[in-house]
């Protein structure tokens, strides 16, 4: 027993006990686990000594002190790793911290918010980092903590409803004055640094920004309303009022531009960041809006989701408030209206094109643009930007009519309406193509696109006709009656003159390198349109001029003014011409894949070796006008008919050439995903195959 009653621990050593009894502790001895090799060799006694690596008989000898067990030497290097690794933790720690503070973020030692908890399992753990792949890129995003601060402010913003009703978000806000709750937002404009953004870190160096800019200003900005998305004429301005702006900008030039891959690569990796950021953020500046729009119309793969954050960012700054504001004075207001316009195309492009619901209803604005027009500020884009608005308007009281169901065929009574909405269009074009003036920069297009825009329009309507009909061979005259025969025609008629009039416009073809996409869109659905109908219809022409006999009770093509020749003419015409487009455009344009797309259905459609069945005159004689019998060039081999089995027990050896009347004209939207970048073989779409939203 100790002294003091206590039992004494078995580690401790009576040497240790007697130094304990005249209160002197022993000095630390440096940690060894067994003897070094040294003094295992001549079996003494280890000795360490206080403050040295070495014991005493190397310290005499001069001999190199190396522990006999390796786990000795372990120990050492574990001890130096972590006093290394400490210090670069806290040079790491510092860096972090600075960054931090310059990007105004929360710092680390700021109490984390805490996750929600699953109700069963395992529980869940929330990084502080989201860290999201980009084609091989990585980047990191370091949401800020949720704001649930209050405003202290009691001063009523400018523009804030009063009165007892108001909106129900505006009062809560008014009760719990949170920050994050405000209905209104006003515009500011961004403080952005040239020094600071990604020209200024030379991410993208400033001569080629430049150039850039200088290819965007030259070839591309006046087919867009003349510049109605962007109102700088310099690449320091935009700069200075907003980054997305300036990299959307870039981004778009550099798509059109040959050769500039590496550019393209850079400018839309930064555009991408940029929209990352912003996403949640609150809106502040009008310029970042018009940078989301004119993205839209240029970038195929992000088209309808910036289309649809643009539009609810401009709603969350009250755009839509803009055209009041205007007519009570407020000039200041006319550039907004002009945006909150070009939002509202913006979305029913991407709506129709892809078969969707639009956001933007017909509000005020929209029922009004002729009396905005009517200022004597109003500009030629104003006046492009009118016809488009009210086209639009045209469009999509017909989709509310109709909708978007592809088993849903218009019936009897549909057809009424339907020539009242022919007959709008008609109006339309009327109205329009007179107040287009031509432009010393850009020619005859924008009378030119008005016509173009009226074909695709009444194509667009018409087809609407052929939704989920059965199969042409189990077609009768009864469905397809006089009516449903008459729009089908008008369609096929405006499929044709789309593709057409833009080979005979030298204006049109110029333009085509440098327009929204959904101009290509036009002509890539016209054309699969008018092929597909080749496909289904065409072999019935075949079959009626191989047996004519069997097809005596029923016309060929029933009634359809349908020529297969024209056809394939206009459509290897098209995949020409759009193959020359392509060369003046970066390989990732949407082009180059449109004309794959239309190669690929004209290679399943034309194969030059054809049947060579011969025709009697009386049978070529009874083949309708409507359908001309094919020439060997013309005839599509896959759809080959036995003259010995009846008209009914024909079938197709390729099940690809299953009828399926979805397939051919989409719903009322264009299929632009489904339909026809389904058939696209993406061969090197790299950035664009994987939709970073």
């Amino acid at each position: 027993m100790c002294p003091d009653g206590m039992e004494m621990s078995p580690l401790k050593r009576p040497s240790e006990d007697a130094d304990y009894e005249d209160g002197r502790r022993p000095a630390p001895r440096t940690p060894r686990i067994r003897a070094c090799a040294e003094c295992k060799r001549h079996k003494i006694k280890c000795e360490p000594v206080d403050n040295e690596a070495k014991c005493a008989k190397c310290l005499r000898s001069g001999a190199e002190c190396v522990p006999y067990n390796l786990n000795q030497r372990l120990l050492d290097e574990d001890a130096a790793w972590k006093a290394n690794a400490s210090a670069e933790l806290g040079q790491l720690r510092s860096a972090v911290q600075r960054l931090l503070q310059y990007n105004k973020l929360p710092g680390l030692n700021s109490p984390p918010e805490e996750s929600p908890q699953p109700t069963s399992g395992r529980p869940m753990t929330i990084s502080p980092t989201n860290i999201m792949s980009e084609s091989g890129h990585t980047t990191m995003v370091v949401p800020p903590s949720m704001d649930m601060t209050r405003d202290t402010s009691v001063e009523r913003e400018s523009g804030e409803e009063s009165g007892l009703v108001t909106a129900p978000m505006k009062s809560l806000y008014d009760l719990t004055r949170i920050r994050n709750l405000s209905s209104s937002v006003r515009w500011k404009p961004n403080s952005n640094s040239v020094d600071e953004d990604f020209i200024g870190q030379c991410i993208v160096p400033l001569p080629e920004a430049e150039d850039l800019f200088k290819r965007y200003m030259q070839d591309i900005r006046l087919y867009l309303w003349a510049g109605v998305l962007f109102p700088y004429n310099s690449l320091d301005a935009v700069r200075r009022h907003s980054t997305l702006l300036t990299a959307a900008v870039l981004t778009i030039s550099a798509l059109h531009t040959p050769g500039r891959d590496e550019a393209l690569q850079k400018c839309y990796n930064i555009f991408v960041s940029l929209v990352y950021s912003a996403c949640l953020a609150r809106p502040q500046n009008l310029d970042d809006i018009r940078a989301l729009a004119l993205a839209a119309f240029y970038l195929s793969n992000l088209s309808w989701k910036l289309a649809g954050l643009a539009v609810r960012n401009a709603v969350e700054m009250n755009l839509h408030m803009s055209y009041q504001k205007l007519m009570r004075g407020h000039e200041d207001q006319r550039d907004n209206v002009r945006l909150w316009y070009a939002l509202y195309v913006c979305d029913h492009q991407f709506s129709i094109a892809y078969g969707r619901p639009s956001i933007i209803h017909e509000d005020i604005a929209i029922k009004n643009v002729d009396r905005f027009l009517d200022s004597p500020k109003t500009t030629p884009g104003d006046i492009r930007l009118g016809a488009q608005v009210t086209l639009f308007k045209i469009l999509a009281e017909a989709y509310i009519t109709y909708g978007s169901d592809p088993e849903q065929p218009l019936t009897e009574p549909d057809f009424q309406q339907l020539r009242l909405f022919n007959f709008a269009i008609e109006q339309w074009r009327l109205a329009w193509q007179a107040r287009s003036a031509d432009s010393p920069a850009i020619g005859s297009y924008p009378s030119k696109g008005v016509v173009l825009y009226y074909h695709f329009a009444r194509f667009q309507l018409n087809s609407l006709a052929l939704r989920a009909l059965p199969a042409p061979r189990a077609a009768t005259s009864e469905s397809l009656s006089y009516d449903r025969r008459e729009a089908a025609n008008i369609a096929i008629s405006a499929a044709t003159s789309t593709l057409t009039l833009i080979f005979e416009e030298p204006d049109l073809r110029k333009a085509m390198t440098a327009v929204p996409i959904f101009t290509h869109t036009m002509v890539a659905f016209s054309a699969t349109f008018l092929l597909k109908m080749a496909k289904t219809w065409g072999g019935m022409a075949q079959a009626q001029a191989q047996s004519p006999e069997l097809w005596a009770t029923e016309p060929i093509g029933l009634g359809l003014n349908f020529n297969i020749a024209q056809v394939l003419s206009l459509s290897r015409r098209s995949a020409s011409f759009l193959a020359k487009v392509a060369q003046n455009l970066n390989e990732k344009h949407i082009t180059r894949h449109i004309v794959h797309g239309i190669n690929d259905l004209l290679t399943r459609i034309d194969v030059a070796a054809t049947t060579t069945t011969s025709t009697t005159p009386s049978a070529a004689a009874s083949t309708s006008a409507a359908f001309p019998v094919p020439s060997p060039s013309s005839v599509s081999a896959q759809v080959v008919f036995d003259p010995g089995k009846g008209a009914h027990d024909q079938a197709p050896p390729d099940p690809s050439n299953e009828y399926n009347m979805y397939d051919l004209i989409g719903s009322y939207g264009f299929g632009f995903d489904e339909t026809f970048f389904g058939q696209v073989a993406s061969t090197n779409l790299d950035f664009w195959q994987t939709d970073p939203f």
